[in-house]
């Protein structure tokens, strides 16, 4: 019931209203023309986005920037995680520092760092450490060539990105690693097997359903955080053009299903590999 009235019903709502011309009536309330698929030819021909992109632009940087950054996430809060599930002294402390910007809010530790380091992220939507006084700096007084300074401070910017996005990850990841019988491990090591060899053989092959949990994960994350929500709600509120907005939503449903089926078939096969 809960799928059918949350889900379901404004999902066939958007479908239709894609279909029509909708605006105010004499009366109040909406009026709708049908259109056919006009509102999805206007999509891709004369619609642009806030940044006068296309919209074909708009998606296909959103689906190279997933092709990029899900691999990326995935990997580091593994790494991240297998770090945090090892023993040694103050681990109790690293793992307080790593995951307090979950429980406090990611939102409000960039805001802090952004007052910290002189940055006008917030306002600006730049990259944390570019738009920062130090970076400021290290362009004015450094001496170190412009286009190899940009490079660098490119990279930093995307490591406070992934750290960002990887802290739901790793966790879960956290998780799957500590229910791993510690027999299976003690086994590998009286077969004389390296840390290598166990790790590609024992933990990979037993956490390999989380790693498919996390891929999905990161992708409807990634989609949700995309530049493409923010424009249907620019089309459907600001413009007060609701039908394109319903027709980009409904291009953006199709994109994400698409993605994370393509997700479903390439690592189900591994999943069910080491599932035999």
């Amino acid at each position: 019931i809960g799928f059918i009235m949350f889900f379901m019903i404004p999902v066939a709502r958007t479908v239709y209203y894609s279909f029509n011309s909708i605006a105010v009536g004499e009366n109040g309330g909406m009026e709708f023309t049908w259109n056919g698929i006009q509102n999805y030819i206007n999509l891709f021909t004369t619609e642009v986005t806030t940044d006068a992109q296309t919209l074909l632009q708009l998606f296909a940087n959103q689906n190279l920037n997933l092709l990029t950054s899900v691999p990326l996430i995935t990997v580091f809060s593994l790494f991240m995680a297998l770090l945090a599930n090892r023993q040694f002294k103050g681990r109790a402390v690293v793992r307080v520092i790593f995951f307090l910007p979950i429980v406090l809010g990611l939102t409000l530790v960039t805001d802090m760092l952004a007052m910290t380091t002189g940055s006008e992220l917030t306002q600006t939507g730049g990259g944390l450490f570019s738009e920062s006084m130090v970076s400021v700096f290290l362009f004015r007084y450094t001496g170190i060539p412009r286009n190899i300074l940009a490079q660098i401070i490119g990279i930093v910017d995307n490591i406070f990105d992934l750290i960002s996005h990887a802290g739901v990850q790793t966790l879960i990841y956290l998780t799957a690693l500590q229910s791993i019988s510690p027999s299976l491990y003690e086994v590998a090591r009286i077969e004389g097997a390296t840390a290598y060899e166990t790790f590609w053989k024992v933990t990979i092959p037993t956490i390999m359903h989380i790693i498919l949990f996390v891929v999905i994960y990161t992708i409807v994350q990634l989609f949700l955080e995309s530049q493409i929500a923010e424009e249907v709600y620019s089309f459907a509120f600001e413009q007060n053009k609701i039908g394109v907005g319903s027709a980009l939503s409904v291009v953006y449903i199709f994109n994400v299903l698409i993605v994370l089926l393509l997700a479903l078939a390439l690592l189900g096969k591994a999943v069910k590999k080491y599932e035999r």
